[in-house]
């Protein structure tokens, strides 16, 4: 698969390369562990490509059924089904109604201490703290109520831009129109 020269893709390749890894804070290169192929995720939105950092250190069952349902190809073309201007973006349900999941059973939790902040990944849930399948979202701004009660996996490293992009609302509501979707999601050591 080849890549643009200004593609995300393309620069954290050149930042691994170099020994170094992107903040989703600061959008720029700063001295870091470099980031493990076999645990970033490449999210292809129509607007541009999302770099996401997975945590199997905080969540080692929730980031290999993410890795799971990703080489199923399980996550193309599905919608961002509820997006909540100021709070997050919620995708991963492939009937798109918010209710749906994988035919996998639903997961322990395995909440941390990690804090919901600009670009956390975590995975959605019922009130069941172990209901948790193949639905998750990425918060736009800190989200302090959600701290310990859902499972944090990951984080944006690149691309976030896009995250915030996406058109607003949710199930039911009738505000959104044609949501937008995942184009592909993929593991980076299955790109390269």
């Amino acid at each position: 698969m080849a890549f643009s020269p200004r593609s995300p893709l393309r620069r954290l390749a050149l930042a691994l390369g170099l020994g170094l890894t992107l903040s989703a804070a600061g959008g720029g290169a700063a001295p870091a562990q470099t980031p493990d192929p076999e645990n970033t995720l490449i999210m292809t939105l129509e607007s541009g490509e999302v770099v996401i950092a997975m945590r199997p250190d905080l969540a080692p069952n929730h980031v290999e059924r993410i890795k799971t349902l990703t080489r199923e190809n399980f996550y193309d073309g599905v919608v961002f089904h509820r997006v909540i201007e100021g709070f997050m973006a919620q995708t991963g349900d492939p009937t798109g109604t918010g209710t749906g999941g994988s035919s996998y059973p639903d997961l322990e939790q395995e909440f941390s201490d990690a804090p919901h902040v600009r670009g956390t990944v975590s995975m959605a849930r019922t009130p069941d703290p172990n209901s948790a399948n193949s639905q998750f979202f990425i918060v736009f701004q800190r989200a302090p109520h959600l701290n310990g009660q859902y499972t944090v996996w990951g984080e944006v490293i690149e691309g976030m831009e896009h995250i915030d992009d996406l058109k607003r609302g949710a199930p039911g509501s009738g505000t959104v129109r044609d949501p937008d979707h995942i184009v592909t999601l993929r593991v980076m050591a299955d790109v390269q």
